[in-house]
C-alpha cells in the first residue's frame, strides 16, 4: 500500500497456493481498500494480484469511475480510520465499508474530476519529489561537511595562514609532545607570543592525559579519606593507563594533528543497568533513553521519570553538562548527542553510553566526530554486532580513534561547522514546512473535488440518480453475488 497504482508486491505466491486455497485473484485495475493494518488506504494495482484478509476489493457498476472512488477513499482516509476499532490493531468490517455514504456526481463529472485532480496532483507530486530530493542532498551535504571537518580539509586554509612551525605528521599518541609511559609529560607551553595557535594536537593530548591522571588521583585520595585511610606507598602506580589508538588502516593526518583513542580523552565511559525500570516514577529525575538522542541531539520533549537508587548506581550514571551520550543498542545504535546545557538531574539507560570528556572543549569535537560517517560513526558501524538488534560494548566505544588538532584549530573548526550546519538546518526546516503545506494542499484539493468545487457542472450530464437506477436494475437482474468477483486464473500472482 505504498502507491496508488503499484506494479508489484513485496511478496508473491505460487499457482499451487492459489489452486489449493480460497484465494481469488483480483483483476488489474480493481479498487482495493485496506480495512485493517493500513486502514483507510486505497490503491488500483496495474497487475492481477492476490490480497490478504486485511484488504477488500471493490467492484463497481458501470458508470462509477474506479479512479473517482480511489481518490474519494484517499480524501476520506482519516474519517475511515476514525471508524476503526480493536485493541491492538484498528480495523473495520466489510459492512462498514459498504455502508459509507458517497455524494456521487454524474458519470461525466466523475471523469472531469479525476482528470482535473490528476493534473493538479501530478504538479504537486513533482514539487514534493523535488523537496524530497533536496532533503537527501542536505543529508549528503552534512556528511560531506563532517568528512571535511574530521579529515582537516575544512581548516586547511586556517592552518596555511599560520606561519608558526608545527610538529611532524602524527599517527598515534607517540608524536611530538605526547605522553610516554605511565607518567605524562608536564603541561607543554605553546610558542611564546603565539598563543594556543602553535599548540599541536600531540601537545593537547599530553595536556588531557595529564589532567586525566590528576583527576584519577584526586578521586583515589577522596576514597582513602572517606575510609579514614592514609594512601599506601606507591598507590599512584595502580593508575590504569588508557589504551592508545590502533591506527592500522587509518589515513594520514594533517600537520600538527595526532590520533587519540576515546578512552584517552575521557574520564570514564559507562552506561545504565537493567534494573532502572524498577525506579520508574510519575515524577522525579529524567531518564534518558536511546529515543531521546536518535536525532543526534538531545531531545527531552518526551522522557521517563525515575526516583534514582541511592549509592553508586545513581552517582555513576548521572548526566552532567558537556557529557556526550551515545546509543549502544537498538535500531538507532551509534546516534550521539552532546549535553550542551546543565540538567538538574538526569540518568542514562542501559542502551546509552555516558562519555565524560576530560576537557570540555573536546566534548563538541567528540560529538561532531561521532556523527560523521567518515569518523566515529563509520568506525562504530563496522563494530556493531547482532542482526536483529545491533549493539556496541563500551570497549568498542573506548577504542574509537579520534583525530586531534590544536585547541585553537578545533575552535575554528567547530565555528565553521556550526555556521554551515545551522544554514543546512534552516533549509531542512523550510523543506519540512513546504512538505507539510503540500500535504495540506493535497487534502484541500481532494476536499474541493468531492464538494463539487473543483470542476464546473454540466446540466447536460446524465443525472447521477439515473446512473444509480441503472445499477440497481443491473444488480436485480444478475442477483447479488455471494462471493467476491475475483477469479481463479492460471499463472503466478
Amino acid at each position: 500500500m505504498k502507491s496508488l497504482r503499484p506494479l508489484d508486491a513485496e511478496e508473491h505466491i505460487t499457482q499451487e497456493a492459489i489452486d489449493g486455497s480460497a484465494t481469488n485473484l483480483i483483476p488489474a485495475g480493481t479498487l482495493i481498500v485496506a480495512t485493517r493494518i493500513a486502514l483507510g488506504r486505497a490503491m488500483r494495482p496495474k497487475v492481477t494480484c492476490a490480497i490478504n484478509q486485511d484488504l477488500k476489493a471493490l467492484f463497481f457498476g458501470q458508470g462509477v469511475c474506479p479512479d473517482f472512488m480511489l481518490y474519494w477513499v484517499a480524501a476520506h482516509e482519516r474519517f475511515i480510520q476514525e471508524l476503526g476499532s480493536g485493541t491492538t490493531v484498528s480495523g473495520i468490517r466489510l459492512e462498514t465499508l459498504n455502508g459509507l455514504v458517497v455524494d456521487l456526481p454524474p458519470a461525466a463529472e466523475q471523469t472531469r474530476i479525476v482528470a482535473k485532480l490528476e493534473a493538479l496532483l501530478t504538479d504537486l507530486d513533482a514539487g514534493v519529489a523535488e523537496l524530497k530530493a533536496a532533503q537527501k542532498k542536505l543529508v549528503r551535504y552534512r556528511q560531506s561537511l563532517l568528512k571535511a571537518a574530521v579529515e582537516g580539509a575544512l581548516t586547511a586554509a586556517w592552518r596555511a595562514a599560520r606561519s608558526a612551525p608545527l610538529s611532524p605528521r602524527g599517527r598515534g599518541a607517540g608524536g611530538e609532545g605526547a605522553a610516554q609511559g605511565p607518567h605524562p609529560l608536564p603541561n607543554p607551553s605553546p610558542v611564546k607570543g603565539e598563543g594556543l595557535e602553535c599548540e599541536t594536537g600531540a601537545q593537547l593530548l599530553a595536556r588531557i592525559l595529564t589532567e586525566r591522571r590528576a583527576r584519577w588521583e584526586d578521586r583515589q585520595r577522596a576514597k582513602f579519606a572517606a575510609q579514614g585511610k592514609t594512601p599506601p606507598k606507591g598507590w599512584q602506580v595502580k593508575y590504569p593507563e588508557p589504551a592508545p589508538p590502533d591506527t592500522t588502516g587509518l589515513p594520514e593526518l594533517p600537520q600538527g594533528w595526532v590520533w587519540a583513542s576515546v578512552e584517552q580523552l575521557t574520564e570514564f565511559i559507562t552506561s545504565g543497568s537493567r534494573g532502572w525500570a524498577d525506579y520508574y516514577a510519575d515524577a522525579g529525575a529524567m531518564f534518558i533513553r536511546s529515543q531521546n538522542i536518535n536525532k543526534d541531539w538531545l531531545d527531552l520533549s518526551d522522557v521517563v521519570r525515575v526516583n534514582p537508587p541511592k549509592g553508586s548506581e545513581g552517582a555513576r550514571t548521572r548526566v552532567q553538562k558537556d557529557d556526550v551520550l551515545l546509543t549502544i543498542t537498538g535500531a538507532n545504535v551509534g546516534k550521539a548527542a552532546q549535553v550542551e546545557a546543565a540538567i538538574d538531574e538526569a540518568y542514562v539507560s542501559q542502551h546509552v553510553a555516558l562519555i565524560r570528556p576530560v576537557d570540555v572543549a573536546v566534548s563538541k569535537v567528540l560529538h561532531l566526530f561521532f556523527t560523521a560517517e567518515a569518523g566515529g560513526r563509520g568506525q562504530l558501524n563496522k563494530e556493531a554486532y547482532g542482526a536483529g538488534k545491533p549493539g556496541l560494548n563500551l570497549q568498542q566505544v573506548a577504542g574509537v580513534c579520534v583525530p586531534l588538532a590544536s585547541a585553537a584549530e578545533f575552535e575554528t573548526l567547530i565555528n565553521i561547522v556550526k555556521t554551515q550546519l545551522d544554514a543546512a538546518t534552516a533549509k531542512e526546516v523550510a523543506i519540512e514546512l513546504a512538505l507539510k503545506q503540500s500535504t495540506a494542499q493535497r487534502q484541500n484539493l481532494l476536499r474541493a473535488a468531492f464538494a463539487g468545487e473543483l470542476v464546473p457542472q454540466d446540466p447536460a450530464d446524465e443525472p447521477a440518480s439515473s446512473l444509480l437506477a441503472r445499477i440497481r436494475a443491473e444488480r436485480a437482474a444478475q442477483g447479488v453475488a455471494s462471493k467476491p468477483r475475483g477469479r481463479k486464473v492460471k499463472g503466478v500472482a
